[in-house]
């Protein structure tokens, strides 16, 4: 993108709205997005820096007046500076507290909405961290009640916030304007020692005492993960409001290097947005994050992770299968302009267009529970693989028709003229219908459905043969009949073998459905230990976040606090604990039906294969007596 467009705007009744031609510039990225949201009071530079972060000077609207200038949220997706392969996505909010508005309620929204789909959150406040930026910072203590991880069936009363953790950005408060020496106790502090000083805790249970503490616990336990960076006045404080017209030269270095160090350290530490249990977000699946989250914002209802992951994973495997099944179907149609071809030739291009097809569907599918989805995948793909075995045979057919006709053009022209019609002229038929075979062979050896077509024809000239043989003065009527039981043995004979290619082909199919098995098995416990291993990551993060907090909560003197926290992570534990068992069996389920439906379809086969072979049999033994007779 050149410049950036708006992506949820107010609707004329206040609501909050989608804009469609957003959403389709998202659709487009295929790849893993980056998402850095910046939220603030109004007029306090947000937009500066996220056109800094695009690495251009102009971009997001900036204004020179106390008018909030930007309005919803507004998108700015370009190629990532350090991370190949990921799209940075900004996402530059409308500030907050404006007084022209007057709705906190619209603030909230739009507060929970960068929160939700951003990877890295930044906050923009100006002067210095104390109590009053503190509590202008009120949204994230609403973050409970706007803010849902699991489902509505779950129980409702029950606080899920402690899995806040595991979802939440990465929070960076980027103070503006900072003139104050970075000191605590005298001794020179870093930005984030100056971040967590400000974020301490008071001794107490007095209600003032707690409506001080809360937005600083809220903070520290949603957002564990925190940075801070003071800037300076970018050049004389009377130039502040039109920074967007001063050129970079007129910038104090100051300024310029802490906003550089802001800038490498969101391109170097915010990561790719994920769901939960890891699952990568794609801009195809942030467009769709966006749209739902919007929409049940609007309705009034509140927003739910686990609910919003249930969707995507629906859209996403319904779209995952579409996608698996064209991968096989285009390599399947370009095999098909060489048709007819051998079995093998055509079962190994199945095998691997099947593979990759499941390594497309696995790919991109997620929270495939029940297995619903690659179920349909398999039983598409073996459809459309019979439909072009069929449309193979029948190329194989034709070809092998056109070159029976084409050899026996002089045989049928001599039928015509009464060739055979004559004493001996059933020997010389069948001396011409020899050598009409001998050439077939030669030529057709490899076509799949040379013995059936062969099979057809000489029934056909059967008929021919019979009248040729009555009419032949030449023989007795005992040789009549030892020709006719020896013409009776010979299609008995070709019968047999096209049976026993039927066979053979049977064969050859089964293997290759036990091969093509053998690989999807294997994708799928490929995928089943990497989503494992993504919510086992996921859960010891958000552990790790927590024993830092109970530390933290120790060293502070809060003992109380931290003794409730390890009843809090106990029970964490145990919960994830069961999580990961529950996705375990989930998966052992799921390659268990897989092999079920692949033995019912190896039952039928075999079955299959079984009367052909007694068919075979049969016949071999009609032989066997025909044989004796003669």
């Amino acid at each position: 993108m050149d410049k950036p467009v708006c992506l949820i705007d107010t609707g004329s009744e206040g609501k909050l709205c989608v804009q469609e031609s957003a959403l389709q510039i998202l659709q487009q990225i295929q790849e893993p997005v980056v998402v850095v949201a910046v939220v603030g009071l109004y007029r306090t530079g947000k937009s500066y820096l996220m056109n800094r972060l695009a690495r251009k000077q102009t971009g997001f609207a900036l204004g020179s007046t106390i008018e909030s200038k930007t309005k919803g949220i507004w998108m700015w997706c370009v190629s990532h500076p350090t991370k190949a392969g990921t799209t940075l996505v900004l996402l530059d909010t409308e500030g907050l507290g404006d007084v022209e508005k007057g709705d906190s309620k619209h603030d909230t929204n739009i507060f929970c909405l960068a929160v939700l789909l951003s990877s890295t959150l930044v906050y923009n406040s100006r002067g210095t961290i104390d109590n009053r930026a503190v509590e202008e910072l009120q949204y994230v203590t609403e973050l409970t009640e706007c803010i849902k991880v699991k489902s509505s069936d779950a129980d409702e009363d029950a606080d899920d916030s402690s899995e806040f953790v595991k979802f939440f950005p990465s929070f960076i408060w980027a103070v503006r304007d900072f003139t104050l020496e970075r000191k605590i106790d005298g001794k020179d502090a870093t930005e984030n020692e100056y971040l967590e000083f400000a974020l301490k805790l008071k001794h107490g249970t007095s209600k003032k005492v707690m409506e001080f503490n809360l937005p600083r616990e809220c903070i520290q336990k949603f957002f564990p993960s925190r940075t801070c960076f003071t800037f300076p006045f970018p050049t004389a404080p009377e130039n502040v409001s039109r920074l967007e017209s001063l050129d970079p030269a007129d910038l104090s270095s100051e300024f310029l290097e802490v906003t550089d160090r802001f800038c490498n350290f969101v391109f170097h530490e915010s990561h790719v947005k994920k769901l939960k249990d890891g699952i990568t977000v794609t801009g195809r699946v942030l467009s769709h994050l966006v749209k739902m989250y919007v929409d049940t914002i609007s309705s009034g209802a509140v927003p739910c992770l686990e609910n919003a992951v249930i969707a995507m994973s629906m859209i996403e495997n319904e779209a995952a299968v579409k996608e698996g099944l064209q991968v096989y179907k285009s390599g399947m149609e370009k095999l098909k302009d060489s048709f007819p071809l051998e079995l093998k030739d055509v079962s190994s291009e199945h095998q691997r267009l099947s593979s990759m097809a499941t390594q497309t569907f696995m790919k991109r599918s997620f929270r495939d529970t029940d297995g619903k989805y690659l179920k349909s995948l398999e039983e598409n793909i073996n459809k459309l693989f019979d439909g072009y075995l069929c449309q193979n045979e029948q190329a194989s057919k034709r070809r092998c028709e056109e070159l029976l006709s084409s050899l026996s053009e002089t045989m049928t022209e001599k039928l015509k003229q009464g060739f055979y019609a004559k004493p001996g002229g059933y020997d010389l038929f069948c001396k011409d219908l020899e050598d009409i075979v001998k050439n077939y062979k030669n030529q057709a050896n490899k076509e799949v459905k040379a013995e059936d077509v062969l099979e057809e024809f000489l029934k056909q000239k059967s008929v021919e043969s019979k009248a040729i043989l009555q009419a032949d003065k030449k023989l007795t009527e005992k040789e009549k009949i030892i020709k006719e039981e020896t013409e009776k043995a010979t299609l008995l004979k070709q019968e047999i073998k096209a049976k026993e290619e039927k066979q053979r082909q049977l064969e050859e199919k089964m293997e290759a459905e036990r091969r093509s098995n053998e690989e999807r098995m294997r994708q799928m416990k490929v995928k089943m230990d990497e989503e494992i291993r993504l919510q086992r990551e996921e859960a010891e993060r958000a552990m790790d976040s927590k024993l830092r907090e109970q530390a933290d909560l120790l060293e502070k003197g809060f003992k109380e606090k931290a003794d409730r926290m390890s009843q809090e992570m106990e029970e964490f534990k145990r919960q994830n604990a069961e999580a990961e068992s529950n996705r375990a069996r989930e998966f052992a389920e799921m390659l268990e039906n897989s092999n079920k439906r692949h033995e019912e379809s190896m039952a039928m086969m075999m079955q299959q294969s079984r009367q052909q072979m007694e068919a075979i049999q049969r016949m071999n033994a009609r032989s066997s007596g025909g044989c004796c007779i003669l």
